[in-house]
């Protein structure tokens, strides 16, 4: 399932084989949390792009349109026109997010909906339940993602609660996967390592959840609040304890950088709303650094956001039309920028496993960070 190819110190270059198709690793995921990127982007833009996989939510999906409705129209791939792999969040990200609207027990969590307020319970099981309605490639373990500024305690006691959490995952993945009724029968199950920024808990649990020999293992709870130090090293004291021979993800991460820095040190699967939430409000990445295209000395400029690139919008238009349609309020505008900033995330993946390729990943890194500096120096 998981091929390993080659490593560059810690660095891991790797082909992950699912139902869905052959994942290459190191990846990003594009985040399209109700089975859509945000910004107007379709399927077609996504294979255009080179996405490779598409990332939907839980829990935003079993409120609307509801889990039934998805399974009965032939689950996410068929309902929203996509043939490759789709990871779907458990919905434990919301436990923390939505922390004014849950409340937290063994047996799971209480919502209440963010959208109508009705009352809504999600546990271990279910979260599996919904996740086989829909259908993903891979499904993530039901778990609570502490905040990084809790209490040891507390953040000891939600570790062991999540460690329990997924002893029920994996027992209801194995179960549904039998059913004659569930779509996809080869569902994948990754579990996911919580700590808040303490090494030792940290440990432990990845020493734990490794035993139960999961398709795959995320590093969650963090990019919460804590800085990017604080993050490299808890991934630096993490990652050796989980498997080598499966997949590594961190949840929820991140700038181009912090994808560099992860990488380094053996993460090989990533996500996050970055790329299309700057790309919506007119912020957009390049190899130079990252452009506010609302700004004045854009209005007369007819290059493209970055030249070379070949996505949709620096193939056809320049930064003057781009920055015309956002001061415009012109939906075309948000569309173009999210399209090159997920081609930007997508490429630089492709880059990078290129570099991991060649044994010169060290020094693709340097020269990519030090090129995204300049315009900081100016």
């Amino acid at each position: 399932m998981y091929h390993l190819i080659k490593k560059e110190g810690r660095a891991k270059r790797a082909e992950f084989h699912t139902v869905h198709g052959t994942i290459q690793t190191p990846v990003f995921m594009n985040v399209g949390t109700i089975a859509a990127i945000k910004g107007a982007v379709g399927t077609e833009d996504l294979e255009q792009i080179k996405t490779q996989v598409q990332l939907s939510n839980t829990y935003h999906l079993h409120v609307r349109p509801g889990d039934q409705i998805v399974k009965q129209l032939g689950g996410l791939h068929q309902f929203m026109n996509w043939n490759k792999p789709i990871l779907t969040d458990s919905g434990g990200f919301q436990v923390f997010s939505l922390s004014g609207l849950r409340k937290i027990k063994e047996e799971g969590v209480y919502f209440s909906s963010h959208i109508d307020g009705r009352k809504i319970f999600m546990g271990p099981e279910e979260s599996m339940q919904i996740q086989s309605n829909l259908a993903s490639t891979i499904a993530m373990a039901f778990d609570e993602c502490p905040s990084s500024k809790a209490e040891k305690n507390y953040v000891e006691d939600s570790v062991n609660r999540t460690t329990r959490w997924l002893e029920r995952c994996q027992i209801e993945m194995k179960r549904l996967n039998q059913m004659e009724d569930t779509i996809n029968k080869s569902q994948l199950l990754f579990g996911i390592n919580q700590g808040a920024i303490f090494p030792d808990i940290r440990i432990e649990h990845a020493k734990r959840i490794s035993d139960m020999n999961l398709d795959g293992y995320a590093v969650g709870g963090l990019a919460v609040g804590e800085s990017h130090d604080e993050m490299y090293s808890v991934l630096e004291e993490t990652v050796p304890y989980l498997p080598d021979n499966k997949p590594t993800y961190l949840m929820g991460v991140g700038t181009p950088a912090n994808i560099l820095e992860a990488v380094e040190r053996g993460v090989d699967f990533f996500d996050c709303v970055y790329p299309s939430r700057n790309g919506r409000h007119g912020h957009v990445y390049t190899n130079m650094g990252k452009l506010n295209l609302f700004n004045a000395q854009f209005e007369l400029d007819q290059r493209p956001i970055e030249e070379g690139c070949g996505c949709p919008a620096c193939t056809r238009y320049s930064r003057a039309y781009i920055r015309h349609l956002l001061k415009a309020k012109e939906m075309l505008g948000m569309r173009l920028c999210v399209l090159h900033n997920l081609y930007f995330y997508n490429h630089m993946m492709e880059e990078i496993r290129e570099a991991l390729d060649q044994n010169r990943f060290m020094e693709y890194k340097k020269n990519k960070l030090d090129g995204m500096k300049a315009l900081e120096t100016k």
